[in-house]
This record gives structure tokens, sequence and C-alpha cells, in this order.
């Protein structure tokens, strides 16, 4: 959620509504615990590193964020789609290798309270919510027993607490730290999120981003299937103001 580390300046709590739209580019890597119904494989690993995330992709990924701001307040929004396909190596002995396609579509909502304004650092707190739809698609190849498959689909929506802090360096740099908490059992067990980033202001209306993004859950569903998905790697961003 790159808006999310992209506070405003000092100035903007009077300068009324101001809009930031972020495109990005996320190297995730993904690692993901499955829990499925077959006996032979009650949980199946299956990981995807951040370089070869590209190479992985089992469709096109959508990532999009933005934020609105009026005085103190702000709301973010995030939307992700990313859908990847893993190999998982078996003893090729009941099973002779299969292939696993994640899909994880995810969009954040938080509303923020700018609780600090000084010239070299903010602070913004508040709440919000994180809707997940996830699906798998696990195969293993026949060897002994025959080729076994089981394709799940799960959607929750998670409660989240965020807080963003930022922090001016001078000639143009800064650093930020956003985090998130939620699930709290009321969807995933846990949800979490971390993003901290090297910001450098090319122009007033502009400003580069070079950081590192980790997002989380693990949840279970009624059925016993169960997602432990973690994804991480850099991320790259460029914040536009309006």
């Amino acid at each position: 959620m790159l808006p999310v580390v992209s506070p405003p300046p000092p100035s903007a709590l009077a300068s009324g509504l101001q809009v930031t739209v972020t495109p990005y580019l996320w190297l995730a890597g993904v690692n993901a615990a499955i829990k499925t119904p077959l006996p032979q494989a009650p949980e199946v690993n299956a990981s995807v590193s951040a370089i070869d995330v590209l190479g992985h992709l089992d469709g096109v990924p959508f990532l999009s964020s933005f934020e609105i701001r009026d005085g103190r307040f702000s709301v973010l929004a995030d939307m992700i789609h990313l859908p990847v396909g893993a190999n998982i190596i078996t003893r090729n002995v009941f099973f002779n290798g299969g292939n696993a396609v994640l899909t994880t579509n995810t969009g954040t909502a938080i509303l923020l309270y700018h609780v600090l304004d000084q010239p070299i650092q903010t602070l913004d707190a508040g709440a919000g919510f994180r809707a997940w739809g996830f699906s798998a698609g696990l195969t293993l190849n026949g060897a002994l027993l025959p080729t076994a498959s089981e394709n799940r689909a799960d959607s929750w929506t998670d409660p989240l607490i965020a807080a963003r802090y930022h922090r001016e360096l001078g000639d143009g740099f800064g650093l930020t730290a956003y985090g998130d908490v939620g699930g709290f059992g009321v969807g995933a067990h846990v949800d979490w999120q971390v993003i901290g980033s090297l910001d450098y202001a090319l122009k007033p209306w502009v400003a580069l981003r070079l950081g590192y993004r980790s997002l989380n859950f693990n949840y279970t569903a009624a059925n016993s299937i169960g997602f432990n998905v973690h994804m991480k790697g850099p991320i790259l961003a460029a914040t536009f103001r309006f």
C-alpha cells in the first residue's frame, strides 16, 4: 500500500484536499504452506523467490494504490491481484512431483489521523480493514499412487490497526516506515504488513521510493483448508501528488 508510505508535507494540513497516486513494482517472493484434505499430503509447501517471481506468474498481476487527504484525515486504498505458479518437489515414490497455482486478491482501506506534524517528522495512526480472496489449485502427479488434485477458494475480511512514520533527512531525502496488524480471529488468525522505504523528492509533486515490503496472513477455513502465506520483497515506486 504505497500511499501509506507517502505522507504529506507539513503544509498539507492547511492546503485542503490532496490526492496522491502511486504506481509501483513489487518483486514479491511468495512462501505458502497449504493445508489440504488429501490424506497423502496434509500440508504442501510452495515457494517462489523474489528474483524468479516474474517467471512464475500464472496471469497478469495488478497493483494499484492511492490516498485522499483532507486536513488531518486521509483515506488509503490498495489493491493487489497476484497469480503465481510453482512446481512441487516430491521423493518421486508415491507421487512424481506436481504443481501449485496460488492466486491472491486483496484490497485494503484505512482511515488515518495525522497525530504529529513537525518540520522533520510526521506520524499517522488509524484503523481499517483488508479483504482477501484466495484460491489454490494443487496437483500431485501419479506414481505408486494415482494423480491427486484439489482446488479450493475462500474469502474473508480482517480488521486492522495501522501507523505510519516519516522523517526528513535533508536534501530531498527521507525515511518512511509503515505497519499494520489485524485479523484477531475475526477473519485470519493474524494478518500483518510492514513497509520501509528511502524516499527522494524529485519535484514538489513527485517522489521516488525504494524499499522493502512484507505482507503476511495465516487463515484456516471452516472446512479445515488453511493458508499460511508470506509475500515479501523489494519495491520501487513513484508517488504523484495532485
